[in-house]
């Protein structure tokens, strides 16, 4: 059985804060995601690594117990299982004192299911015996977690919503507070599957994946879109109503706006998650439109425009 190193699989350092490991797993989660990565197999067992590390190390305990036994798995293998016979301090347990455990090894990683886990998961934390055999558990253990994925809009992901899902037969109302993000992971505590024994249950996992906005793109915290303008406005100048996500606001246009400028709105662009009072900005980007179907008073007044516009330059 293959040792797995989630700092690796994640791409991080093992003193990596818990922010720094939701950044790392966000950022791969987007990018090996089954539904951006149809039938491409090798992807989707990324995307199950990617989870399965981000399982240990964003949970305090696990990683705790992770950082204690993981790289010296392979040790505990050899020496039959048997964590009170086996001298940890050699390979960085402590200084210069034997490992002490009283209990089973069921007792120290406690109880789990069979899942979507590698073999080395679900032995360190799934409570299964690897000391040469298996043994049947015996005591309480944990249920699994369930992951499903849910598809959000944009402008939910900006202003807050309230969803229901089916789990179990039971219908429950989740609150999604704004500021969600690609690859989100939102973890409903106990509504997995049930636990054996009494055990507590696992969680229901809800990975956020936001639907494509044919208006608006999100990069990060900022939203760019496009404002058409019409010709008179650029070159005169005036007030136009721009639409966001959230709402609707006044925004003034410049006298001799060019096509293809840029207005940076502070403060308009996706709020962040769990920090109220902050948010990116919003880019907007002019378009000016010619008029076209001109009626020939109109047409000759641009003509007039151009002979002056000629005049002034001679």
């Amino acid at each position: 059985m293959d040792v797995k190193d989630y700092y690796k699989v994640l791409g991080i350092e093992k003193t990596a804060t818990a922010e720094q490991i939701k950044k790392a797993y966000r950022k791969l989660a987007v990018k090996y995601h089954p539904d951006k990565n149809p039938d491409d197999k090798a992807a989707e067992d990324k995307f199950k690594e990617i989870n399965e590390a981000y399982e240990v190390l964003s949970d305090e305990e696990k990683r705790k117990k992770y950082d204690q036994f993981g790289e010296n798995y392979k040790y505990y293998e050899q020496h039959g299982g048997r964590p009170e016979d086996f001298d940890w301090s050699q390979y960085g347990g402590g200084q210069g004192h034997t490992y002490s455990y009283g209990g089973s090894y069921e007792d120290i990683f406690g109880g789990g299911g069979e899942g979507h886990f590698s073999d080395f998961f679900e032995q360190l934390f799934g409570g299964r015996f690897s000391g040469g055999s298996r043994r049947q558990q015996q005591g309480p253990g944990r249920g699994r977690d369930v992951q499903a994925t849910m598809e959000v809009s944009l402008e939910d992901a900006y202003t807050g919503a309230t969803r229901q899902v089916e789990v179990g037969g039971s219908r429950l109302n989740i609150k999604l507070k704004p500021g969600l993000y690609e690859g989100q992971v939102i973890r409903l505590k106990g509504k997995g599957h049930p636990g054996r024994k009494g055990g507590e249950n696992g969680d229901l996992l809800i990975s956020i994946q936001l639907a494509p906005h044919p208006q608006y793109e999100l990069k990060g915290q900022d939203i760019y879109t496009d404002l058409a303008v019409s010709l008179y406005t650029a070159v005169l100048g005036g007030k136009l109503t721009v639409n966001t996500p959230g709402a609707s606001l006044n925004m003034n246009i410049p006298a001799g706006t060019d096509s293809g400028k840029v207005f940076r709105l502070k403060g308009k662009g996706m709020p962040a998650y769990d920090n109220k009072g902050v948010a990116g900005d919003l880019y907007i980007k002019a378009i000016v439109h010619i008029p076209t179907n001109l009626s020939e008073e109109e047409m000759n007044l641009f003509r007039q425009l151009s002979q002056l516009n000629e005049n002034g330059h001679a």
